[in-house]
């Protein structure tokens, strides 16, 4: 008998409670209502060489129907180690259908990293950067973004200061509001492609009174550059701690770029502890997807499934 809507949904439940009990602070909810998470892995030396960051979206039929969407983050995982991870991945996938398999998963690539630690392959080069190396061959991300230090305005002050053409001000677009304890967030969005077009729209939005007094205004933006192959990206936390490199990584899975996304939040004097987190990234993903930044999660789905039919399909044809 096949599993309902709503057994499913408490499958899901019960795995993600069972894995925020088990690996704690590595294991990160980063839009619960969209069910997308991540957690970092490591070789489990005292002092890691070796780490990777797993990033997964629930669809609504997994475990029982569905694959999980997943990705993999490590600036040095490409080529060969990228695909026979992925390989080994999937193949837990058809070995457990239907059962939950994100520990497994997690499990496995933790012994994979382990095994390098303990190998002669020389330790990954991980530059501390906010750039991206856009391979040929993968979809390979910074692990972790290190945040810039230096004031934010003079930062773009610096960046854009060479730059003497007047860009037009791309189109601003404004979200839809979620206020929760009296607190209220709202996410703004311009398309861009230059660290220029990134000022002038804060600019705009600071002339903006109600914007100006928010208690936080948090932004991220990548911009990819043709030329160089790489991405530019930076984000803003605006007093409100880790928000924009969550902001970041939010945008890091969804693969958006020539983008920028600023969240606005004015505090109503309520404490909302981890909701804060949930709903700048809502809002954020939700401006996203009105704009056609990216997919919604029903159609990321039902394209991952279509990916998969095709790859048995194939296999099939192979064997005959």
């Amino acid at each position: 008998m096949a599993a309902s809507d709503t057994e499913r949904a408490q499958q899901q439940i019960d795995e993600i409670e069972a894995l925020s009990s088990i690996y704690g602070d590595e294991w990160c909810v980063v839009d619960e209502d969209e069910k997308i998470y991540c957690i970092k892995i490591s070789d489990c030396l005292d002092q890691p060489k070796w780490t990777l960051c797993l990033q997964v979206i629930l669809p609504p039929g997994y475990p029982t129907a569905e694959p999980p969407i997943y990705q993999l983050n490590a600036p040095w995982l490409r080529g060969q180690d990228y695909t026979e991870l992925a390989n080994s991945l999937e193949e837990i996938y058809v070995q457990n259908l239907g059962e939950s398999i994100l520990y497994l998963w997690v499990e496995k690539i933790r012994e994979v990293l382990i095994q390098k630690a303990q190998s002669s392959d020389p330790e990954p080069d991980i530059k501390k950067t906010t750039e991206e190396v856009d391979e040929d061959d993968g979809d390979d991300f910074l692990l972790d973004y290190q945040p810039v230090q230096e004031d934010q305005s003079k930062m773009l002050n610096y960046m854009t200061s060479e730059s003497q053409e007047d860009e037009e001000l791309p189109p601003i677009h404004h979200g839809n509001p979620i206020t929760d304890r009296r607190s209220t967030f709202q996410a703004h969005l311009a398309p861009v492609v230059t660290t220029r077009q990134v000022k002038r729209v804060l600019e705009k939005l600071y002339e903006n009174k109600k914007i100006a007094s928010a208690t936080h205004n948090i932004y991220a933006y990548r911009i990819y550059c043709e030329d160089k192959q790489t991405f530019l990206q930076d984000c803003e936390d605006d007093g409100e701690t880790a928000a924009g490199g969550r902001l970041l990584h939010l945008m890091q899975i969804l693969n958006v770029h020539n983008v920028l996304v600023v969240v606005s939040r004015w505090y109503g004097g309520i404490l909302l502890g981890p909701d804060r987190f949930k709903h700048i990234n809502n809002c954020a993903r939700n401006v996203l997807v009105e704009y056609d930044y990216v997919p919604s999660v029903e159609e990321s789905s039902r394209q991952a499934g279509k990916s998969k039919k095709i790859r048995k399909d194939n296999k099939k044809r192979t064997e005959h």
